[in-house]
């Protein structure tokens, strides 16, 4: 460690010239010392927990294990680390299920290195921070969901999101959902856990609970 104040930090990301030049933005500061780096979630876990980092940068979507579960994990064992993920990804269902695992920043890989920076060093400060096209879609997704929910239970969710719920509703799986909708099983999770973000509710059980409670019917 390079001083007191020094934020310890470990980049994650597959594509190893983008986890270079995110090294070296942190390299360079006087503020940031790179503790380390990984190329893959599955390596994420095992660094941090050797390393103990203040704060992860955290690519969202690496074959394996992805962003979003590292990122779960790694608050599981260590519960005061800083994740700040990092992605070319700006869709909605990405930037809630990082909130759900417990992310404290979402930016984009076309971020200026000084932004980047900045959520680096307000995570480690115990800030949530979000890049300013990421904030203005949050901001835009309340304002949306707000005018929606007035129309029809759940109006805020996406047609997708519905689709994916009133399967759930029939007790089927993320793996039989997403045969039956041609999707990944990722895919399906991450929309599984923005469905949890938006009804505010914390496992399947209760999700299904609500729908049924609003009558959304399960889908034959």
């Amino acid at each position: 460690m390079t001083g007191a104040a020094t934020v310890r930090v470990v980049v994650v990301d597959d594509h190893p010239l983008f986890r270079q030049g995110i090294g070296a933005l942190i390299r360079d500061s006087p503020e940031t010392e790179l503790a380390g780096e990984a190329a893959s979630g599955e390596e994420a876990v095992a660094r941090c927990a050797q390393l103990e980092p203040d704060v992860v940068v955290m690519d969202v979507h690496m074959p394996g294990l992805g962003g979003v579960e590292a990122t779960r994990q790694i608050l599981r064992a260590r519960p005061k680390t800083a994740i700040v993920m990092l992605t070319m990804m700006d869709e909605d269902d990405s930037v809630f299920a990082a909130m759900r695992a417990g992310a404290r920043g979402y930016v984009l890989k076309g971020a200026q290195p000084a932004e980047i920076l900045r959520a680096v060093l307000a995570a480690a400060s115990g800030q949530a921070i979000f890049g300013r096209d990421v904030a203005e879609r949050i901001a835009g997704y309340f304002a949306e969901a707000g005018q929606a929910g007035a129309a029809r239970p759940f109006g805020h969710l996406t047609v997708r999101e519905r689709e994916i719920l009133e399967l759930m509703a029939t007790g089927t799986g993320n793996g039989a959902i997403a045969a039956r909708l041609g999707l990944t099983e990722k895919t399906i999770r991450n929309n599984v856990s923005s469905i949890f973000v938006k009804l505010g509710v914390s496992d399947r059980a209760a999700a299904v609970a609500r729908a049924r409670d609003a009558g959304i019917r399960p889908r034959p």
